[in-house]
This record gives structure tokens, C-alpha cells and sequence, in this order.
């Protein structure tokens, strides 16, 4: 029972190291499992952090009708009295 917390530390240490080293090698993205564990440790002691990641979650699932930063697909001035169409990319599914 000693070495329950100081163990569960070198053992979050140990799994960050190696998750490193492998995101380094393949360029996956992804949460980390390191970043699961903290998160749900500190969940435990503080009830905000579950409505913080409850949130995420939700807000991970919603749709993105536009990317940030990109002009617009279809893009219409009335003032003017013009229309903008820009072909979308087939490249992204």
C-alpha cells in the first residue's frame, strides 16, 4: 500500500515516455493515454473537471459546417449584386 501512489506516478511517467517516443515515429494523433488517466484522476477529486469533460465530449461530436479560416464555399454580396462559387476539393471525404 506504500508504493499504490508513487507507483501509479512512475508508471503514468513510464507510459508518457513511451507514447513520446512512438508519436514521434508515426505521427499519430489522437489523446494520449497519459492524458486519459490524468484527466480521470483528477475527475475523482474535482466534480468541474467531469462537467469539463462531459463538454468536450459533447462538443467533440458536434459538426463543423466551416472550417476555421476558410473562405466560404458559396459567398453572396447583395449590396454588389454578385455571387462567389469556389469548387470543393474531392480530396477530403
Amino acid at each position: 500500500m506504500l508504493w499504490t501512489i508513487p507507483g501509479g506516478v512512475l508508471l503514468m511517467v513510464a507510459v508518457g515516455v513511451y507514447e513520446l517516443i512512438r508519436h514521434r515515429r508515426r505521427r499519430r494523433g489522437g489523446t494520449p493515454l497519459t492524458a486519459t488517466y490524468v484527466n480521470e484522476l483528477t475527475a475523482m477529486f474535482y466534480g468541474t473537471k467531469r462537467d469539463e469533460l462531459d463538454h468536450r465530449q459533447s462538443m467533440s461530436m458536434m459538426r463543423e459546417d466551416q472550417v476555421q479560416g476558410a473562405p466560404p464555399p458559396l459567398g453572396i454580396d447583395l449590396d454588389r449584386g454578385t455571387a462567389v462559387l469556389r469548387p470543393e476539393d474531392r480530396r477530403q471525404t
